[in-house]
């Protein structure tokens, strides 16, 4: 029960925390990465995952993590969202890897236009004491990617083994 209630929980809370982090300081926290690269392994250990398939989910961690921070060195995503995607690709492994990377594209794509048309319009000013606010709005502030990334793992996520493992009455509520 504590199995199904850590796979059912733990990887949307924490990609989640990310998304709402980097809305709000416009950075994602070295904590949130290593806590989604421990949590699979407690999670994949104490389901029985088979060390092949712990080795192909690490294979696939290790490739976006090698894309992301040679995205990070060229400036084109902060180093936070380069983390948040490779721990996020460890738990998704090649099986789902490919839908988590076209979902995180189209909402980073629409994500990206949104905020450039947002900082187009003057704030309101009622809201422009609202420092995180007035940081999304500034022209000069980058995308905050995490969103998209959150976005695109959350819809995913359904679809992989851990939630499929989840016994679902147990956590039912009585």
């Amino acid at each position: 029960m504590i199995l199904d209630f850590a796979r059912f929980m733990l990887f949307p809370a924490l990609v989640a925390f990310a998304a709402a982090s980097d809305v709000f300081t416009m950075t994602i926290s070295n904590r949130v990465s290593l806590a989604l690269v421990a949590g699979f392994f407690i999670v994949a250990v104490a389901g029985g995952m088979a060390p092949y398939d712990l080795m192909i989910h690490v294979g696939a961690g290790a490739l976006v993590l090698a894309v992301t921070f040679t995205c990070f060195a060229m400036g084109w995503v902060g180093g936070g969202d380069a983390k948040v995607a490779a721990a996020v690709s460890l738990w998704f492994g090649f099986a789902h890897l490919m839908d988590f990377a076209l979902y995180a594209s189209l909402f980073g794509g629409a994500l990206t236009l949104l905020l450039l048309q947002f900082r187009q319009w003057p704030l309101p000013f009622g809201l422009a004491g609202q420092a995180w606010l007035a940081r999304l709005h500034a022209k000069e502030t980058g995308i905050p990617y995490g969103i998209a990334l959150a976005f695109g793992a959350l819809i995913v996520y359904p679809e992989t083994e851990w939630v499929k493992a989840i016994d679902l009455a147990h956590l039912a509520l009585r």
